[in-house]
Order: C-alpha cells, then sequence, then structure tokens
C-alpha cells in the first residue's frame, strides 16, 4: 500500500506549481521567452486546451464507466465546433476584434443594444458556471484526501481557494484595462495544457505497458472479460450521446473561459486557422488515456470512484511518483479553468452589473477603479464558487457537475446564432428565450441538485420528473426546445429597434453594409477630449481619445467628417473593451452625438463597403467573386483616368479623388477623402464651389492662377444616386487640364501672326522699294551735278547710304516672306566647304571686330541641303558671334555627326544670352543690338531655314557658368546617306 502524502507537501507541492505558472507567464511577459514562440499558432492552441479542466482530467474515465465511448462526445462536441471554424468561429472572432467585445455578455450586449441583454447574461451565466467551479475545488479537494487519507476537504479547499485567488488577480488583473491582451497568460495556460496532456499521456502508457504489460495483453484481457468491453458499447446505442454531443458543441463557444481564450485573447487571428484542426488533435490524445486508465482500473481493482482511477491507479500499484504526477496533473487542469473563468466572468459583472448601476467618480483614476473593483470581484466570484462547493457538500459526482454546469451554458447557443445568422431576432426574444431555458433548466436540473431530490411530480402535466443519470438529458432538451420556442416566437411577433437593426447588420457574415456617413456635433480630436471628459475625466479621456487617435494612425489635428466618424466608432470599441458595450454606447451617444440635422444624410458610408469587401476579398467565390472583380476593374479605370475625378455626396463630403486629381492639384487622396469641400485649400476651393453653384453643366477654358503659372482647365459635372440610397443625389466633378493644349494654340496662333507679318512684309518691301530707287537715283543725279559743292556732295552721300541700309532690310523682309514657300536644291552639301566661304566672305569686312575664325569641319560630313542657304545661316551665326565677341577673340565652327546626322556647331567668347531672352531669339524683329545696328530678322530666317531642311538648332548660353560668357549654337541636319556609306 502506498505510503500516503502529508498536507502539508500537498499544499506545498500546488502553491510551487502555481508559483512556476506565474513565473511562465511573468517570464513572457517580460521578454525572456522570445515572442515568435508566444505569438506560434501552437501556443495559442494549446491555450484553448483550457476546456480540459479537473472535469476532463478526473471526470472523463467516470463518464467512459457511465456512457462507454459516450465519452467521446465531449471531444467530439467540442472539435465540431473547430472544425466549423469558417461559418462559425472566425465571424465571432471579427466581430469581438473589431467591436473591442471581450465576452458573450458584451456580443449580446453589442448585438442587441440592450444593458438587459448583457446583465441577464452575465447573471445567468455566473449560475451556471458555478458548479463548474465547484467541481474544481472539489476535485482538489478529493485527491487531496484520496492522497492523505484524511478527510479534510473544506479546510483544504478554502486553502486552495486563497492561493487560487491570488494568482488569479497575479494573471489578469495586474494592468488597468481589461482590453488588453495578456500575452503572459495565454503562454501559461499553453503550459499548463501540455503538463495535463503529459500527465494523462504518462498515466495512460503506464496502464498499457505497466499494468496490461503491451496491447496483446490488453486484447487477451478484454477477450476475457467481455463485459468490460460491452460496457463500453451499450450506451452508444440507448444513452444520451446525442445530447452530450450538442452539449459539448455548444460549450466551445458559450463556455466564458472557452469564450475568453478563443477570442478576447486571441493574439493572431491567423492562429485560429491552425487551432481548427489543432484543438481536435490535442483532445484526442487526451482522450486516448481514458479507456486504458479505465480498464487498468477495473483490472487492478482500484478501491476509488471511477473518476478518480486517474489518481487511484498510482496508489494500486504504489507508485507515488505516478500518483504525485496524476496530482500535478488534475491541479494544472483545475487551475487553469479558474484562472480564465474567474477573469472572464469579472469582466463580464463589471461591465453588465456594477458600471451600469455604479458610474466612477470622474475626479480620480478611473483606472485604478477598474483594476481594484475588477480585483474584488476576482475574490467574490472564487468564494462563491468556494460557497456552492459547501453547499454541495461533496455530494455530487464530477460528472453530474459538469453536465449541470454545461447545460445551463447550452441556453446561450441560440443566442449566438442568431448574432451571425438571424438578423430579425431582437432583444425581447433573447430575452423571453433565455429566461425560459434558464428556468425550465433550474426547475428539472439546479434545485433538485441543491435540494438532493430524486424526482418531482407536475400535476399540470400528470408527469413524474426523475432526476438520475439517464433523465438529465431530458432536461437539457426541454430547456434547448423552450428556450428556442419562445426565442422565435417573440422575435417573429415584436418589432426590432432602429439601432438592433444596425448592429444586426454588423454583425451578420455576410454583411458589407452599415449607415454610418452622418456629421458630429464635435469638429476635432480636441473636442472629443473636452466632452468626453465630463464622464470620464480629463485625464482619462484625453488618453482614450490619444489611443484612438494612434490606432487609427491619424493627426491630432483632424478634422475631416469621415476620420471624425472612425475616431468615435474607434473610441466606443475602446471603451467597449474597457467598460463593456452598454456603457460606451451610453457615453458615445450622450457625449460625441450626431447632428441632429445632418439625419438628411445618413446614408452608406463608402469608406466602410469598401474596407469590408476588401476584408472579404480572399473570401469570394463565384458570382460574388466576378462582381467584385469587376468592382475592382471600374474604380481602377477611375483611378487611373487621365482627367481628374472628384466625387461628392450631397453634403459635400469628398467620397473619391483620382491620381490626375492629385497630380493636378498636388493634394494626395488620403488627406482630402472624405473631409468637406470647403476643407480644400484655395484656390481649388473657390473654382469647384463656384462651378458647383453654377447651373452650367460644363465650363470651358477657365483660367487659374497656381504657383505664379496660369493653367486652363475645362470643368464637367453630373448628377448621381448615392449607393444604395436613392434620392440622395451627389455630384461627379470632371476637371480637364487644357495648359498643354493652350500652350499649342498659342504657338499656333503665334505661327499664323508671324506668317501674315511675313506677307505684310513682302508686300511692304514691294511698295517701298519703287520709291526708295527712285530716291536713290535722285541723290546719285544731285551729288554728280553739284560735284563742286562740298555741302551738298556729303549730304547726298549721307541719302545714298541711308537707301542702301533701308534696301538692305527689304531685302531681309524680302528673303524672310518666301522662305517658307523657296524651293530648295537637294543636293550633297560639304559642310567644311560652306564653312570655309563664309568665312571667307566676312573676311572681306574691315569695319567689324577683328577676331579669328577656325575651321574645324570634318571634310566627310556631308548632309542634304541647298548649298547657298545653309551659306546664309552660317554666315548670319558668325556674324552675330563677332558682333558679340571682344577684339581678338577666336570663334570656331566644328562638326559632330551620328549615324543619320550631323551638328553643325558655332563657339564663341562673348557675352553670351541672357537665359530670359533665349526662347525669343527666332521671334522676327527681336534684337539685342543697339538701334541702327540690327534687324533682328537674322536669326528668324536662320530659323526659318534649318526648318526647311528637317533640321533642329538649339542654344546653350553661357558655356562659363562661373564668367558668364560664350555661347554655343548648335545645328543638327540630316546627313547625306551616300557620303556615311562612302566614309564607313
Amino acid at each position: 500500500m502506498l505510503t500516503s502524502f502529508s498536507l502539508s507537501q500537498l499544499i506545498l507541492i500546488s502553491a510551487a506549481y502555481l508559483l512556476v505558472l506565474f513565473g511562465v507567464a511573468w517570464a513572457s511577459e517580460h521578454g525572456l521567452i522570445p515572442r515568435a514562440i508566444i505569438r506560434h499558432p501552437l501556443t495559442y492552441t494549446l491555450s484553448l486546451g483550457v476546456y480540459a479542466s479537473a472535469w476532463a482530467f478526473y471526470g472523463t474515465v467516470g463518464l467512459a464507466y457511465q456512457y462507454g465511448y459516450g465519452f467521446l462526445a465531449s471531444y467530439l462536441g467540442v472539435s465540431g465546433a473547430f472544425l466549423l471554424a469558417p461559418v462559425l468561429l472566425y465571424p465571432i472572432l471579427r466581430i469581438t476584434r473589431t467591436y473591442q467585445l471581450s465576452s458573450l455578455a458584451d456580443l449580446f450586449a453589442f448585438r442587441f443594444r440592450s444593458t438587459w441583454a448583457g446583465a441577464l447574461t452575465t447573471v445567468f451565466m455566473l449560475i451556471g458556471v458555478l458548479p463548474l467551479l465547484a467541481l474544481q475545488f472539489q476535485a482538489v479537494a478529493d485527491s487531496i484526501g484520496i492522497l492523505t487519507r484524511e478527510p479534510v476537504q473544506e479546510r483544504v479547499a478554502l486553502a486552495y481557494c486563497g492561493l487560487i485567488i491570488l494568482f488569479t488577480i497575479l494573471f489578469g488583473a495586474r494592468h488597468i484595462a481589461t482590453r488588453e491582451k495578456h500575452e503572459g497568460l495565454v503562454f501559461a495556460i499553453a503550459f499548463e495544457s501540455v503538463v495535463k496532456l503529459t500527465a494523462i499521456g504518462i498515466i495512460g502508457i503506464y496502464a498499457l505497458y505497466g499494468v496490461f504489460d503491451g496491447p496483446q495483453d490488453l486484447e487477451r484481457w478484454l477477450v476475457q472479460n467481455q463485459a468490460a468491453l460491452a460496457s463500453l458499447h451499450t450506451p452508444l446505442q440507448e444513452g444520451p450521446w446525442r445530447t452530450l454531443l450538442l452539449v459539448f458543441f455548444a460549450s466551445a463557444i458559450v463556455m466564458p473561459h472557452m469564450y475568453h481564450m478563443t477570442f478576447t485573447e486571441n493574439l493572431n487571428p491567423r492562429a485560429l486557422v491552425s487551432a481548427s484542426w489543432g484543438l481536435p488533435l490535442f483532445l484526442l490524445l487526451m482522450s486516448l488515456a481514458v479507456p486504458l486508465i479505465l480498464w487498468a482500473g477495473l483490472k487492478l481493482g482500484v478501491t476509488t470512484n471511477p473518476e478518480y482511477f486517474t489518481l487511484g491507479l498510482g496508489i494500486a500499484v504504489n507508485s507515488q511518483t505516478l500518483a504525485l504526477i496524476a496530482y500535478v496533473g488534475g491541479l494544472s487542469a483545475s487551475s487553469g479553468l479558474i484562472i480564465v473563468t474567474t477573469l472572464a466572468l469579472s469582466g463580464m459583472v463589471l461591465n453588465h452589473v456594477v458600471l451600469p448601476l455604479y458610474q466612477p467618480p470622474t475626479e480620480g483614476n478611473i483606472y485604478r477603479w477598474l483594476k481594484w473593483t475588477r480585483r474584488a470581484l476576482i475574490f467574490a466570484i472564487i468564494m462563491a464558487g468556494y460557497g456552492f462547493y459547501l453547499l454541495l457538500g461533496a455530494k455530487q459526482d464530477l460528472a453530474s457537475l459538469g453536465i449541470i454546469a454545461f447545460v445551463a451554458t447550452l441556453q446561450f447557443l441560440p443566442g449566438v446564432l442568431s448574432v451571425l445568422y438571424w438578423p430579425t431576432a431582437n432583444r425581447r426574444g433573447y430575452i423571453a428565450g433565455l429566461l425560459a431555458g434558464i428556468s425550465v433548466w433550474t426547475v428539472s436540473m439546479l434545485l433538485p441538485m441543491l435540494g438532493n431530490l430524486q424526482g418531482f411530480y407536475i400535476p399540470a402535466l400528470n408527469l413524474v420528473y426523475v432526476l438520475d443519470d439517464s433523465s438529465w438529458h431530458l432536461a437539457a432538451i426541454a430547456s434547448l426546445a423552450a428556450n428556442v420556442l419562445v426565442f422565435t416566437l417573440v422575435s417573429l411577433f415584436t418589432e426590432a429597434s432602429a439601432e438592433e437593426k444596425s448592429a444586426a447588420e454588423a454583425c451578420a457574415v455576410d454583411n458589407v453594409r452599415r449607415p454610418q456617413r452622418r456629421e458630429l456635433l464635435a469638429q476635432s480630436p480636441q473636442e472629443f477630449a473636452t466632452q468626453l471628459a465630463k464622464p470620464l475625466g480629463a485625464k482619462t479621456a484625453q488618453r482614450e481619445v490619444e489611443q484612438a487617435l494612434r490606432d487609427l494612425h491619424l493627426p491630432f489635428d483632424e478634422s475631416r467628417p469621415y476620420a471624425l466618424r472612425r475616431l468615435r466608432d474607434r473610441i466606443e470599441a475602446n471603451l467597449s473593451g474597457l467598460m463593456g458595450p452598454s456603457v460606451a454606447q451610453d457615453i458615445a451617444e450622450t457625449f460625441l452625438p450626431y447632428k441632429a440635422g445632418s439625419e438628411t444624410f445618413v446614408t452608406e458610408d463608402i469608406h466602410f463597403i469598401e474596407n469590408r469587401l476588401e476584408d472579404y476579398h480572399s473570401r469570394l467565390t463565384g458570382l460574388a467573386a466576378e462582381l467584385d472583380a469587376l468592382r475592382r476593374y471600374h474604380r481602377q479605370t477611375l483611378q487611373e483616368l487621365p482627367m481628374g475625378v472628384c466625387s461628392l455626396a450631397k453634403d459635400q463630403e469628398i467620397l473619391m479623388w483620382n491620381k490626375a486629381m492629385e497630380e493636378l492639384t498636388e493634394i494626395p487622396a488620403h488627406r482630402i477623402v472624405g473631409s468637406r469641400l470647403s476643407a480644400l485649400g484655395e484656390p481649388w476651393r473657390a473654382l469647384l464651389q463656384h462651378f458647383i453653384e453654377l447651373p452650367d453643366q460644363h465650363l470651358h477654358k477657365q483660367r487659374l492662377g497656381l504657383d505664379g503659372q496660369t493653367r486652363w482647365l475645362n470643368l464637367h459635372k453630373a448628377a448621381i444616386d448615392e449607393p444604395l440610397t436613392p434620392g440622395n443625389s451627389g455630384l461627379v466633378l470632371l476637371v480637364e487640364d487644357l495648359t498643354e493644349t493652350q500652350y499649342l494654340e498659342d504657338k499656333l496662333v503665334h505661327s499664323e501672326r508671324l506668317a501674315s507679318i511675313g506677307r505684310l512684309a513682302a508686300g511692304v518691301a514691294h511698295e517701298i522699294g519703287n520709291p526708295i530707287t527712285g530716291i536713290a537715283c535722285l541723290a546719285q543725279n544731285l551729288r554728280e551735278e553739284r560735284e563742286g559743292d562740298g555741302e551738298l556732295t556729303e549730304i547726298s552721300g549721307q541719302i545714298l547710304e541711308q537707301t542702301k541700309r533701308v534696301s538692305r532690310i527689304l531685302q531681309s523682309l524680302m528673303s524672310f516672306a518666301h522662305s517658307g514657300g523657296h524651293q530648295q536644291a537637294d543636293e550633297p552639301v560639304c559642310l567644311a566647304q560652306v564653312a570655309q566661304e563664309a568665312i571667307g566672305l566676312l573676311s572681306l569686312n574691315r569695319r567689324s571686330v577683328e577676331v579669328e575664325f577656325f575651321n574645324l569641319c570634318d571634310a566627310d560630313h556631308w548632309v542634304e541641303g541647298d548649298p547657298q542657304r545653309l551659306a546664309q545661316v552660317l554666315i548670319n551665326l558668325l556674324s552675330n558671334a563677332r558682333d558679340a565677341s571682344p577684339p581678338g577673340a577666336a570663334i570656331r565652327v566644328r562638326t559632330e555627326a551620328s549615324e543619320h546626322t550631323v551638328d553643325l556647331i558655332v563657339e564663341d567668347e562673348g557675352s553670351g544670352i541672357p537665359k530670359a531672352i533665349i526662347d525669343r531669339l527666332f521671334e522676327p524683329f527681336f534684337t539685342t543690338k543697339d538701334p541702327g545696328k540690327g534687324t533682328g530678322l537674322g536669326l528668324a530666317l536662320v530659323y526659318s531655314i534649318v526648318e526647311e531642311h528637317y533640321g533642329q538648332i538649339i542654344i546653350d548660353s553661357p558655356l562659363d557658368p562661373e564668367h558668364q560668357r560664350g555661347t554655343r549654337i548648335r545645328v543638327t541636319l540630316p546627313r547625306h546617306v551616300e557620303a556615311t556609306s562612302i566614309a564607313n
């Protein structure tokens, strides 16, 4: 017989284990464990193993003894819920993360927009879970009693109660806000799951190889003991295993500890993908040991209750180690459930019972008040569980206690399903159904257990109800049926409020709509903080507003209506995580209200729809996916349209601002979308506002001054109904930039003006030419006749000189006027020869500045053109270069050839050309020379000749930026093909 443990030893072992558990949590929160491990999907999956409490560690062996293979329902039910994660768990996770709903009561209060829904859920959940908490205390007390062989259950349970209160507060109530994720808690519960899986695995392996000496020996024993095998099969044909499946299916979602770990403490949404198959695998591994332990206990004749065969196996084989492993595994299972369940229930009671009845004073620190209130609630809930354990007096077996608790929480399953898949369900139906189901559960299960009744008689139905192992499932089915029936009938015959309908749309699985676009009274985050200071206090309000701004990545000077609506929703969600959705909603509606007059503009928020569609993009299939692809295509078309597009709502909120509009206005879309048109900077605000007020649908060639430049714009507008809200007509504005087109038109008009000047010049030159010739003849005759008169000879010489000057001007005018119609000769031209001829002609003029010309042209560089007109080009360029050069300066002429062109380059060392006038050099009559020294037609003629030769002319000046001198003129001409081939 096994030497018994002392009570002090077991208490010390219990305290040491809880200390290790806390140490694991502390190490993970302080970065001593790599973050990759803490956030790994395996850690999250193992943390969901909190489901396997002492009831699963001890009680399932008793369940297998009683219901045979029906015990597997406790694992298969939960596994079924997680295998249905895409349609059941993912939607709940999305809702809880979006609106920070930290408990089942939060979910119902948010969906049904009812304080009563949250409060009743909290109260009934607390009552329903008390048997489960009592079960944990009883399991620990019984196991210690078995190991010490002393009837000290109450004192042991109280000591354990004190320890667990301390560690629960350390685990989950050290922080000021309930909305924070407890990474340490998640990792500690994952560690706890590993401990109990290892413990039950060791005991199962010992049962197989230590008691039965392997699978073959087990098979022989089963053949010899057919009754043991038959007892596992029989209940599957007659027992309530289907009801067990339903009960445990619901428990995976509605049990407070499962909801808390699955949704509230979820660190990474993608981890739920791994958990959907990982948790069933974990539970399968635990369930494999159950029949082995049962058969080993039957073979050894373990004297304990079958529920404690896991512990009694070590006692039967006189192994302290095996017994201690079983005790630690059971302690681990019960501790994990108590810690997580109490944390979840304390948050529910705080948010839905305490806060609706008592608001903390704004003068103090609300966070501190919430923290200490939650600690007090943790103490009260654990003590309530202990009190329930004392009330029962350890007269119930673990399986019965667990089933009573699971059936109680089954009453919340219809509500959960209605949140996701029944939009017309309302608060009256939910509350009435819950009251009906809980009433049946109380009468048929709770009261008989508390009164230790074996059954009762219902005179109205002439029914005798006996509460035993074979009838509890009737109570479960009856309570659920009453719940569903009343819920359905009341919801069908009563109308849901507008708030409920809005919340139902937000919670629906396939929802992409939510009426949101309304105008707030508060126009800035600072006004938000001022208003929230009334219920929360100045410091708390400022902190909450700043936290919401950080969450949304918004600046503190944000003023866009869309961004302010998002800020309000985020603050409400954050307060929901802190105080519950009912209190958060009351605060938001009271202190951050919408404008009463803005009801006219209550329409679907396009930005919200877009965000939801992006979230659902990967999950859309079939026609929905094709429609989404079409939507994306059309939106991309508008975004890439080379014309500015601005979409306005009826209240002039900017709904779209495409890329062309961004480039035109230099205003990014993310800064302006969601703002009113009045928030636009000038000059765009005045331009668009004026256009909207005009009755005209189109405005052409609107002149706009922007950054010292002039832009020309065409404006168009069209009325368009806002999506899903016919009758609310918005506007689409199209802004077309015509600036480049206007410049081209101006150039064309200028060219036409030059052409008309040319025609006028030809006529003027022709009309003036004859009188000038007559004047020259008369002056010549006068000089010859009065040759002796010095004064007349001088005057007549001056007249002749001026007539020659006039003739030169007229000749230039004639050349310019007829240049466009000149039929040039296309022949090979050697640029080196042309340059030499031009230099030779200029050298004859001795009156000009003495400069030195250098002909550096390559004799192999030939072009196509008219040699005489190209010589005229060079004469003009060299003449201008000489006029701009100082005495003794050098002027170089050279060529550079490419495959198809030849560049004729003229470089001087003159005074250079100012940047401001380079663009005007080729205009007729524009000159920088002193009056009387230039006509302004030379470079215009050069430009015309080069254009006739299909060439280009480029001016680069000054060549020496430091001394601001020197000019390079590059004339590019087509290369002569035959010359190119000969050169090659």
